[in-house]
């Protein structure tokens, strides 16, 4: 069964490469009532409150009890990770884009509307990244080299201005997601098909602190790391960096599923939101003791 899950979540996106309508009145968020499919990462992204999924197709946002859409940029958007201020991506161009295959790094202040360039334009397509919300310094891993960096582990502290090689030593398995501190970035947390590797050295050495089947996800608050792993079922833990004590989380029903994709809205202390292998998405609003189902199999649910 382990192998099965590993499976569906590579399925998802995660290692193989990705690859519009106009809405009405010129909108750029429209009502969306559809499947979602390819989902890269979810992220409360900005100040705006909404929850944000990063599809093949361009970006779905759950805002105030509704379901929205893009009418363009439908990028399919890798390595998404939401900020303070937006979120940071890499990926592929949609159609009607002047972007160039694959986008490199790219950042938006504006809800998507428009993509500012960082690095690595038509070069890279970066699958496994990690931004600090409030840092935004980023942490990522290089599948190929490119005309800066060679393949392999390394940071940027000055939002993708420079970058430094990081040893990564410690980590085995296959790679299947990367978190960092949304304001340490001296911790900084993978999740591979061997189990959860914590760092606290900014990526160079990493230790094993959980062996409990494949690590599924990854993602830090302020005092916190949570992750997902799968063994014979999913689990989630919380994992409290003052002290390394580790506390069960109840998640919600999930039928050979689990949780791939975390996120904690920044404005609300108590409300969270997973994105599972089999495209359901599910939001709790007191603190994970309850969970509410917005997404079944990728169809929204309203």
């Amino acid at each position: 069964m382990k192998k099965v899950i590993l499976i569906g979540i590579l399925s998802l996106g995660l290692f193989i490469a990705g690859c519009g309508d106009s809405g009405k009145d010129n909108a750029f968020e429209v009502p969306f009532d559809g499947k979602m499919e390819h989902v890269h990462g979810i992220g409360y992204a900005g100040k705006d409150k909404g929850l944000y999924f990063a599809s093949h197709t361009g970006l779905k946002m759950y805002k105030d009890g509704q379901w929205l859409k893009t009418s363009k940029n439908h990028n399919d958007y890798m390595g998404f990770n939401a900020v303070d201020d937006g979120f940071y991506t890499s990926g592929h161009p949609g159609e009607n884009t002047d972007l160039p295959n694959p986008i490199g790094i790219q950042r938006s202040t504006d809800g998507g509307k428009s993509l500012k360039q960082v690095d690595f334009e038509g070069e890279t397509d970066f699958h496994v990244m990690a931004v600090g919300f409030f840092s935004h310094d980023i942490f990522l891993m290089n599948p190929a080299e490119n005309s800066k960096l060679g393949q392999g582990f390394y940071r940027s502290n000055d939002k993708g201005e420079s970058w430094e090689e990081a040893a990564g030593s410690g980590l085995e398995g296959d790679l299947l997601h990367l978190a960092i501190h949304p304001s340490d970035s001296n911790w900084i947390a993978a999740a591979t098909s061997n189990g959860i590797y914590l760092s606290e050295d900014a990526g160079d050495r990493f230790e094993l602190i959980s062996v409990d089947g494949t690590g599924t996800s990854v993602y830090f608050d302020e005092e916190n790391l949570y992750f997902a792993s799968f063994t014979s079922r999913p689990e989630m833990t919380k994992y409290h960096l003052s002290d390394a004590s580790k506390e069960k989380i109840e998640l919600p029903e999930l039928n050979e599923d689990g949780p791939v994709y975390i996120a904690k809205k920044p404005q609300d202390e108590k409300e969270f939101a997973i994105y599972t292998i089999k495209g359901q998405a599910f939001i709790s609003k007191d603190g994970m003791k309850s969970w509410e189902q917005i997404l079944d199999n990728g169809n929204v649910i309203k």
